[in-house]
């Protein structure tokens, strides 16, 4: 109940309403954007980042074959290893080399020599650490540098000593023969492999993010930050939805949800891939940061817009609840008001134009008294106006037979033109009169003012017989006719021409054109505003007026009805008048 009668509640409850939901929407729609933002941020840092770590591997792969090549910068060495005897001296040096390639690196777990020639075989390991009963895979030994090409097969994830390691076997060729001497093979550990991946780790694992090293097609892993890994990460699952040489995928880890983050590379013909999981907790964490520092904005936010609300309502009602007072006094019979509060707003407006209503009713009510005081003197006034009119055509009627029989037949002509001017005009009973009766009346008109203007004034008009019984206001013509000659000729040379042009086609057109002094711009410009804004004024000196006929013609035929004026002073000014033909037919059928 309190809602429905109080407009103070129903503007209060709008603006919230229309304040809240947008920043509910603004929340919302923030937090998911911001979230995709994010996501796609952390995808595209861990990509760089696992760039960076695709290049140290790759360097620390590129060390390892640098290595096993130390055999070619011993030119004695090397014709050791082309020998098919199997001598102390050769086996020696043999030794030698590969214990100085196993003391090379730290994480060198074993180095093997294999002669392809006597089948002899050279292994260096670390016994503290794989035992002395360690066994090395064996490994087919290619005849020729053409079989030795494929690098993929040189690179084989093992264990040596219950350990996971890396092999890396490498052909010695007999340049610039294409015959293969044997094969180095070289065994480390992880331990530099995961230094040079730890710095993709953003996190611990213990916040759920983990990073993996696969080698080869088949997606064989080498590396593993995580100890165990889920059953969500199968080999063949990651074979097949990692496609691309970049991306991401979502995944779970454990049931954990997040984003499985892939670089691709190769290291001479060897696919490398270097995967990362990325918890959407993470991901998301940024987000959350950004939600909670909108939330506490939007709460101000909503609080301020609550006391703008309430402050902004309170000034919208009390004008309402002001003028609500005001009316109650007016409805009792009070017409004393509170002054007006100044505003200058739409309410304080409606206030000013309410006390101004009340004012002119006052007055209206005080004039009503001397109005019926009055009604009795105006009905005689208009017994009166009936009388008159007769007595003056009696009286011209009279004049002009006294001037026959004094032989003034012009007088008589001009005294019978101007009591029908009078008998036309003063006939209020007739509103509509056939276009003929119009022009006899303006021809009146016309004759009694070349009669005063003697040569200075000149007429001519022009009206298809078609035209002549169509239906027509009466007294459209004089208004136009009497401003050609006031305005345009008295108060321009004195002289000059007058035009009446009638033309019908599916519009009646009436031209009045005249060579007087014409109309200025301005002039025009508050004539058309007059008419838009649909002001009835009374001519000048008494006459109806260019704006009354106007008036007169919209009111009759509404929009059907045209007018234009244009004028070039001392030359020509024109009024138009365009009248429907279909509404004067009508017209003329309803008679």
């Amino acid at each position: 109940m309190w809602f429905k009668r109080s407009l103070f509640a129903k503007l209060l409850i709008g603006m919230l309403i229309s304040a809240v939901i947008p920043l509910t929407l603004s929340i919302i729609i923030s937090y998911k954007t911001t979230s995709r933002s994010v996501e796609r941020q952390v995808i595209e840092l861990n990509q760089n980042t696992m760039d960076s770590g695709m290049d140290n591997i790759k360097r620390y792969l590129d060390e390892l074959n640098h290595i096993s090549v130390s055999f070619y910068y011993d030119q004695t060495l090397m014709r050791y290893l082309r020998s098919q005897e199997i001598k102390p001296v050769q086996t020696l040096a043999l030794t030698s080399q590969v214990a100085s390639i196993y003391n090379s690196r730290p994480e060198f777990r074993a180095v093997r020599y294999i002669s392809a020639l006597t089948g002899e075989t050279v292994i260096n390991a670390d016994i503290a650490r794989v035992g002395i009963n360690m066994v090395l895979p064996n490994i087919t030994i290619p005849r020729s540098e053409n079989e030795a090409l494929d690098n993929t097969r040189w690179f084989e994830v093992t264990k040596v000593g219950g350990e996971p390691a890396l092999a890396f076997h490498k052909p010695i060729v007999d340049y610039p023969s294409s015959a293969v001497l044997g094969a180095v093979s070289i065994y480390t550990g992880l331990t530099e492999i995961e230094r040079r991946m730890r710095p993709l780790m953003m996190s611990t694992p213990n916040d759920g993010e983990h990073v993996f090293l696969y080698i080869q097609n088949e997606m064989k892993l080498l590396y593993s930050s995580a100890a165990e890994l889920p059953a969500e990460l199968t080999q063949e699952r990651v074979a097949k939805e990692l496609v691309g040489d970049r991306g991401s995928v979502n995944g779970k880890w454990n049931g954990r949800s997040g984003i499985y983050i892939y670089v691709r590379d190769r290291y001479l013909d060897l696919p490398i891939t270097i995967v990362k999981f990325v918890p959407t907790a993470a991901v998301n964490e940024s987000a959350n940061r950004t939600l909670n520092r909108s939330l506490v904005i939007q709460f101000i936010a909503v609080a301020f817009v609550l006391v703008l609300a309430g402050i902004l309502s309170y000034f919208t009602i009390a004008p309402v609840k002001r003028l609500l007072r005001s009316i109650a006094r007016v409805e009792t019979g009070n017409f004393e008001l509170e002054p007006s509060t100044g505003r200058m707003d739409e309410l304080g407006v409606l206030e000013h134009r309410f006390q101004t209503m009340v004012r002119n009713l006052d007055d209206l009510m005080n004039r009503e008294y001397r109005n019926r005081l009055e009604l009795s003197t105006a009905q005689l006034k208009m017994l009166q106006a009936q009388i008159n009119p007769h007595f003056l055509y009696n009286t011209l009627q009279s004049i002009g037979t006294l001037a026959l029989r004094h032989g003034s037949e012009e007088i008589s002509d001009k005294i019978a033109e101007l009591g029908a001017i009078l008998r036309y005009s003063m006939d209020l009973k007739t509103e509509t009169v056939p276009l003929q009766k119009e022009i006899q009346h303006i021809e009146h008109y016309l004759s009694l003012q070349t009669g005063r203007f003697k040569n200075k004034l000149s007429y001519t008009l022009s009206c298809p017989s078609e035209a002549m019984e169509l239906p027509v206001p009466k007294l459209i013509l004089q208004p136009l006719v009497e401003n050609s000659i006031i305005h345009g000729l008295e108060k321009g040379r004195g002289s000059g021409a007058i035009h009446i042009g009638i033309e019908i086609d599916e519009t009646l057109c009436v031209r009045v054109m005249d060579n007087g002094k014409g109309i200025d711009a301005v002039t025009v410009k508050r004539i058309q505003q007059e008419y838009a804004e649909r002001q009835f004024h009374t001519g000048q000196e008494g006459g109806i007026g260019l704006i009354n006929v106007l008036t007169r013609l919209r009111l009759h035929y509404n929009q059907g009805f045209d007018w234009d004026i244009q004028s070039t002073p001392y030359e020509a000014t024109v009024i138009t008048l365009r009248i429907p033909v279909d509404s004067l037919a009508k017209e003329a059928f309803g008679s």
